[in-house]
């Protein structure tokens, strides 16, 4: 787990680091984490007025000039994910760090009512997407001395529970992409993949889920930050294939990182 050792002012410098769903929630949260740690950071992102802001946001720091690339997951081709993967590879010459942050909740209810538009939507942007997205940038990721990948998985995907359907089942599938994918790249690359799973957080999805809750009772997203940015960090480079708790992970690691 987390080195003993003093975390570097910047643990980030020089990498390159994706980040999906980087308008909102987790992901704008975690790009500017990225971004102070002393990363580059690709904004990719649905909205582009969203990622605009935190494109905004980053350069008002001073901080490295982040790229804005908006990108529709539920219906981006495969072309579309492969002139990414080229652009980001003869820009950067290679890529430290992939965040599958972005989601799509879907409706909850019973498995047997759900609409099959819904159920296809899920699964292409929480599991297709994660794998066209991964293939185009591997070529990149293969070309990092040190890459990470992180997955973004759930509770609902490690143990099943009623009521949460497509949702659910993409986040198991999830978890078992991130297995077979980290159990082949151990033995041929610098590559180290896992899963996190953020826990009930202060974020629109989490709203949408339980609009009854009091999102004051919740963790805000910044506070997961540190967790995030270790995994990205040199001192991670020993995890991998690991389905990860990002809070029981936070109590390990220096707010500081």
């Amino acid at each position: 787990m987390p080195s003993s050792r003093a975390p570097s002012p910047k643990p980030l410098s020089g990498k390159i680091i994706l980040v999906t769903g980087a308008g909102d929630g987790i992901g704008k949260s975690v790009s500017l984490a990225y971004a102070r740690a002393g990363a580059t950071v690709i904004l990719l992102g649905r909205n582009q007025q969203k990622l605009e802001q935190v494109y905004d946001e980053i350069v008002s720091e001073q901080l490295c000039e982040p790229i804005i690339h908006p990108m529709d997951l539920a219906s981006a081709s495969v072309e579309d994910y492969e002139l990414l993967g080229k652009s980001v590879k003869e820009q950067f010459g290679h890529l430290d760090g992939l965040l599958h942050n972005a989601g799509h909740l879907g409706t909850l209810g019973p498995m047997q009512y759900t609409p099959p538009e819904t159920w296809m939507k899920i699964m292409q942007i929480n599991v297709n997407a994660g794998f066209l997205l991964t293939r185009a940038l591997m070529p990149a990721l293969l070309s990092s001395s040190d890459a990470r990948v992180l997955f973004t998985s759930s509770s609902v995907g490690r143990k099943g529970r009623a009521y949460w359907g497509a949702y659910a089942v993409s986040k198991f599938a999830v978890e078992g992409m991130m297995q077979v994918m980290a159990d082949e790249l151990q033995s041929i690359s610098a590559i180290k993949v896992n899963s996190v799973n953020p826990g009930a957080t202060r974020t629109p999805m989490r709203a949408a889920a339980y609009p009854a809750e009091n999102p004051g009772s919740l963790p805000t997203p910044e506070s997961l930050t540190p967790a995030y940015v270790f995994l990205m960090s040199d001192a991670a480079a020993h995890i991998n294939g690991q389905a990860i708790n990002i809070r029981e992970l936070l109590e390990q690691v220096p707010s500081s990182v």
